[in-house]
């Protein structure tokens, strides 16, 4: 009886596809998420070789494969993988490559390509992916390079990990020539075919314990401090140091935008999130602040209000930033002092910062909890019509049903729009601390992510996931509900349709008021399309439904979209588009 390793698919790779997946097993990869090509078809054999050890994901469009190992790369803190086809199924990725990037994420694209010898004739789908993918487009890859020798693969796999997971954490596009991955593998001349590389793992990059120091000094001549955690290269031990630093000071922390899972939302220092459609109180907290402690986060426009929070290049505030990347620090923000250190060293070091008996500031403290508190408290906006046909429905009391029945781990998991911030500003993450990430979203405002991330996270991690969508969100990559099918996992998708692209008819109404063009939607009916894929299917239009549904939708064993039928005029959390048009019609005609 044979055993698996010396079975004739167990022998040594004999072919460059091959040894590719093994080298993707050795660095610790389950799954990878990809749509098959003619170009990597070795590799695809390499998956049937290794398929009880890596589960090759089949999707149904390049953009939702790379959303899910964008994802992935969330969840693990490892690259997440992706498998594309040249030119088409390229571009297709490039937006979870763009948010890998934005939201320092480490993933990998891997992109069969042309074969070497039909190269630079703008072969069949050819393209230049270091000008595609490279430094130069100012935001899509950490590192872009092609695998032209087989023997050299175990190199260039482990180096773009390395890559990926190094610094400030992002993606690394490596390209594979068809004819590179069916090169059989010749032995050196001790007999010996090229081998996987060990593990990689990330390298810590320490606090300068002097900078330290100089870190304590400021806080004890503080009065107002607040930090803002966030970014990339958070692990439950980070997060866990975080906490006792600032418990051990009395801090506030805020979380950046849409990484609020940082910092657990039920501690009685939190103080929110500093992102789009920050509590007001929360923004002039941040104003009045004399030190603020930013710890990841890279300080982008999202958290910084349009760099008017903190106004940059320098901010009015005594700024410490501290990042994982030497690059980052000072690229925008000239900072009073700049700490480079990796966010496990970085916390680690700041949990053991010898804090005084007694802080100046812990009313302060409290007041920012305070707000943060106040701020659950649902806002009341005028101006809605009574019930009708569309729908009006209570999301406040939405998201605390959520809240009430999701497990403390549960995945949550959205795209981009205005349906978002019922999500943002009500629903309570879990902190990293508690030993799961919980919060998956794109800050960099890809739509379409949030259905591909949930489902992600169903088939990597077995947890609940739970997706809320917008129609036209939804509608971007509602074709993955297939592949959740298709490989047994089950995400719950909240799907609000309000007949529009939210968000810009929020903003068309602000700058051109009743002059609506582009943004209406004639939607499809959405529950007989989620039982068309084989998920349920359910329509409701009063809150009062929702929680019966939800919880039918957690006993099921496949997947459910419950779509709500939600009144346009519900636009934000804060007030009603009709609002929003009167507002503008005056200011219109005062400057007349």
């Amino acid at each position: 009886m044979q055993t698996p390793h010396s079975s004739p698919e167990r022998s040594p790779p004999q072919l460059a596809g091959h040894l590719l997946v093994q080298c993707l097993v050795e660095q610790g990869v389950t799954h990878a998420f990809g749509v098959p090509g003619e170009s990597y078809l070795a590799v695809l054999d390499g998956f049937h070789v290794y398929r009880d050890q890596i589960q090759f994901v089949v999707n149904r469009q390049e953009g939702g494969a790379a959303f899910m190992a964008e994802a992935h790369g969330k969840l693990t803190g490892r690259p997440g993988v992706c498998f594309v086809t040249r030119g088409p199924g390229a571009t297709n990725a490039s937006i979870g490559v763009h948010t890998a990037f934005q939201d320092s994420t480490p993933m990998l694209l891997l992109v069969g390509d042309v074969a070497s010898d039909q190269r630079d004739r703008e072969a069949f789908q050819e393209m230049d992916y270091r000008v595609m993918f490279g430094p130069s487009a100012l935001g899509m890859a950490k590192r872009v390079e092609r695998i032209d020798d087989a023997a050299r693969i175990p190199e260039y796999i482990a180096r773009a990990f390395a890559t990926a997971m190094n610094g400030r954490p992002g993606p690394v596009v490596l390209v594979l020539p068809e004819d590179m991955l069916t090169q059989a593998l010749v032995p050196d001349a001790a007999g010996k075919r090229p081998q996987p590389l060990a593990r990689v793992e990330p390298v810590e990059a320490w606090s300068d314990p002097g900078a330290l120091r100089n870190l304590r000094q400021l806080l004890l001549k503080s009065e107002r401090p607040f930090v803002i955690a966030g970014g990339g290269g958070w692990t439950p031990q980070a997060a866990q140091a975080l906490q006792r630093f600032a418990e051990n000071w009395r801090l506030p922390v805020g979380n950046a935008f849409r990484f609020q899972d940082t910092f657990d939302n039920h501690h009685p220092q939190y103080a929110g999130d500093v992102g789009i459609g920050i509590n007001p109180a929360l923004a002039k907290r941040v104003r009045e602040s004399d030190l603020i402690i930013a710890i990841g986060p890279r300080l982008g426009e999202m958290t910084t209000g349009g760099y008017t929070l903190l106004q940059a290049p320098k901010a009015a505030q005594t700024l410490v930033h501290i990042h994982a990347s030497a690059e980052e620090l000072n690229r925008v923000y000239q900072a009073d002092l700049a700490i480079h250190a990796s966010m496990r060293a970085a916390a680690r070091s700041l949990e053991v910062l010898t804090a005084p008996v007694n802080v100046p500031w812990e009313a302060w403290t409290t007041g920012c909890s305070a707000d943060y508190q106040a701020n659950l408290v649902p806002s009341v906006i005028k101006d809605l019509p009574a019930d009708n046909d569309r729908g009006l429905v209570d999301m406040p009391s939405v998201i605390a049903t959520l809240q009430k029945h999701l497990p403390a781990d549960a995945v949550l998991t959205n795209g981009a729009g205005n349906f978002a911030s019922w999500l943002h500003r009500f629903y309570r993450y879990t902190g990293l601390a508690a030993g799961h990430k919980t919060q998956l979203a794109p800050t960099n405002g890809a739509m379409g992510y949030g259905v591909p991330a949930g489902i992600a996270a169903a088939i990597t991690t077995g947890r609940v996931a739970f997706t809320i969508a917008g129609d036209g969100d939804f509608l971007m990559n509602g074709q993955e509900l297939a592949t959740a099918v298709q490989h047994g996992a089950k995400s719950i998708i909240l799907l609000l349709n309000n007949g529009m692209y939210g968000t810009i008819r929020m903003h068309q109404e602000r700058e051109y008021p009743q002059r609506v063009a582009g943004t209406a939607l004639h939607n499809p009916d959405f529950a007989a399309l989620a039982r068309a894929y084989g998920y349920a299917g359910v329509t409701i239009r009063k809150s009062a439904d929702f929680e019966a549904e939800l919880l039918a939708a957690l006993a099921r064993s496949n997947g459910t979209v419950i779509e709500v039928v939600l009144e346009p005029e519900l636009i934000s959390t804060r007030g009603s588009l009709a609002a929003l048009t009167q507002a503008a019609l005056v200011q219109t005609a005062l400057q007349r």
